[in-house]
C-alpha cells in the first residue's frame, strides 16, 4: 500500500520545518510541565502562578494580529525564526533564575511577557508556512503531518518534562525547552532557502478561486487579491466582510472555541474529580485518550485522498464530534468517557486537516498570514470567555450538562455553515463563484 501520509517528507523544506517543529512542541511540553512545579514547589503560590500565565497570555492574544501581517511581509520562516531565536535566550535566562533563586513576579512576568509574544508572532507563520513548502497534491498529508506532530509532543512531551524536573530539577527542563527553541530556529534558517516556488497555488486556483482573482468579478471593486496595493487593512476587512466562506469559518471557529475551552478546562476535570472519582491519574488517562484520537484522526487524513466535496466530510466529522462530545458524560463513567474522547479526538484531527487544507488552497497567498490570525484571534480571543462562562454553568448546574451545550453550538454551527452553498462547494471541482453572492 502506497504510504500517501509520508510524501510531504519528500520536501527537503518541509522535512526540515516537521523536525524542528517537533524538538520545538515537544519543548513547550516541557515546559508546560515545569513553570507550575517550579512555581508552586519552590513556594511561589497559585496567586504568582496565575500571574505568571497571564502575562503570558493576554501579549500571546494581541500579538497575533501583528504576526500575520509580519508573515505576510517578510515571510514566515523569518518571522519564527526571529520569534524562536529570542524566546531561546529568554528561557535560557529563565533556567538561570530557576538554578538559583526563588520564583518571584519581578524576574518571571517580564520573562512571561516576552514569551507570549514571541508565540503571537509566531503562530501565524506556523499555520501558513506549509503551502510554501509542498506542491498542492502534498498539502493535505503535509497539513497532516504537522498536526501529527502536536499531537505526538503532547502525548510525550509531558512525559519527559515530568522525568526531568523529578531527577534534576525545573532549570534542566527550562534548558531543554530553550535547547528545543534553537534546533527550530535553525532548521527555520535551513527552510528558508528551500520553499516551494509561488506557483504552489496555481492548481488550487484552477479548482477554487477566491473573488480576489477571478477573471469575471461583475464590479471593479470585488477584486479584492492579487493586489494588496489597497492597503492590508482595507483588502482583509473587503475579504470578511464580503466572502460567505470566511463568515463561515468564522462563526464555526468561535462557536466550537466557545464550548470547548469550556468543556476541557473545566467540565472535564470537575467531571475527573467529582462524579467519576478517578482523580490526577485518571483525568491525565482522558486527556491521553483525546490526545490519541486526534492524532490517530490527523493519520486518517494524511493517508486518504482529498474528498470530492472537502468541506461536506469535514462538516460531518465535526457533527459526529458535536455528537460524541454531548454524550462524554452519560456512558457509564470514566471508561465510556475515555471511548467517547477517543472518537471526540478522531473527528476534531480528521476534519481539521481537511478545513485546513481546503482554506490554504482558497486563500489568496499574499494574505494567508494575516487570515491564520484572525483565525487564531477568535481560538485565544474566545477562550476567557469560555472558562468563565463555564465555570459558572459547573457551579450552579454540575459539569455534565455542558458537554451536550458544548455539542450543540458546534453542532448548529457546523449546521448553519451547510446551508451555504459557498460552504458547501469550497475545494470542488466546479466553476469558481463569488462566495459572499451565494446562500
Amino acid at each position: 500500500m502506497k504510504l500517501r501520509g509520508l510524501a510531504p517528507l519528500r520536501h527537503r523544506g518541509f522535512r526540515l520545518l516537521t523536525a524542528g517543529q517537533l524538538t520545538s512542541n515537544i519543548g513547550d511540553m516541557v515546559y508546560a510541565v515545569a513553570l507550575p512545579w517550579y512555581v508552586l514547589g519552590a513556594h511561589g503560590g497559585v496567586l504568582l502562578l496565575g500571574t505568571v500565565l497571564a502575562a503570558y497570555g493576554v501579549p500571546r492574544t494581541v500579538f497575533i494580529v501583528l504576526g500575520g501581517h509580519a508573515s505576510d511581509r517578510w515571510g514566515p520562516w523569518t518571522v519564527m525564526m526571529g520569534a524562536d531565536a529570542v524566546r531561546a535566550l529568554v528561557v535560557v535566562a529563565l533556567a538561570a533564575v530557576a538554578a538559583t533563586g526563588r520564583p518571584n513576579a519581578v524576574t518571571l512576568v517580564p520573562i512571561a511577557i516576552v514569551l507570549g509574544v514571541g508565540e503571537g508572532l509566531f503562530l501565524p507563520g506556523s499555520f501558513s508556512i506549509i503551502p510554501a513548502l509542498l506542491p498542492g497534491e502534498d498539502l493535505q498529508a503535509g497539513n497532516a503531518m504537522a498536526s501529527s506532530g502536536t499531537q505526538l509532543a503532547t502525548l510525550i512531551g509531558p512525559a519527559i518534562g515530568g522525568g526531568l524536573v523529578a531527577l534534576f530539577g525545573p532549570s534542566p527542563a527550562f534548558g531543554l525547552d530553550a535547547a528545543s527553541f534553537v534546533v527550530s530556529a535553525l532548521t527555520l534558517a535551513a527552510v528558508r532557502s528551500h520553499q516551494h516556488p509561488p506557483t504552489v497555488h496555481d492548481h488550487a486556483r484552477s479548482v477554487l478561486t477566491p473573488v480576489s482573482v477571478r477573471e469575471d468579478a461583475s464590479r471593479p471593486e470585488e477584486a479584492v487579491g492579487s493586489s494588496c496595493e489597497a492597503g492590508p487593512e482595507l483588502t482583509l476587512r473587503h475579504l470578511v466582510l464580503s466572502q460567505r466562506v470566511m463568515q463561515v469559518i468564522l462563526i464555526t471557529n468561535v462557536a466550537a472555541n466557545l464550548g470547548f475551552g469550556a468543556e476541557s478546562e473545566i467540565a472535564l476535570p470537575a467531571l475527573a474529580h467529582g462524579p467519576f472519582h478517578v482523580g490526577a491519574v485518571g483525568y491525565g488517562a482522558l486527556i491521553v485518550a483525546f490526545g490519541a484520537g486526534a492524532l490517530a484522526g490527523t493519520l486518517v487524513a494524511a493517508q486518504l485522498r482529498t474528498p470530492r466535496r472537502p468541506t461536506i466530510v469535514a462538516s460531518f466529522a465535526f457533527l459526529s464530534e458535536a455528537l460524541v462530545m454531548s454524550a462524554v458524560p452519560y456512558l457509564g463513567g470514566a471508561v465510556g468517557a475515555g471511548a467517547a474522547l477517543v472518537a471526540f479526538g478522531a473527528a476534531n484531527g480528521f476534519g481539521n486537516v481537511l478545513t485546513i487544507t481546503v482554506f490554504h488552497r482558497w486563500a489568496p497567498p499574499a494574505m494567508l498570514g494575516r487570515l491564520m490570525s484572525l483565525l487564531l484571534l477568535t481560538s485565544f480571543g474566545v477562550f476567557p470567555v469560555s472558562v468563565a462562562l463555564g465555570a459558572l454553568a459547573v457551579h450552579h448546574f454540575g459539569p455534565a450538562p455542558l458537554f451536550p451545550i458544548a455539542g450543540t453550538a458546534l453542532g448548529v454551527a457546523i449546521l448553519f455553515g451547510l446551508t451555504q452553498s459557498g460552504w458547501r462547494e469550497l475545494g470542488t471541482n466546479g466553476p469558481a463563484t463569488p462566495v459572499a453572492s451565494t446562500n
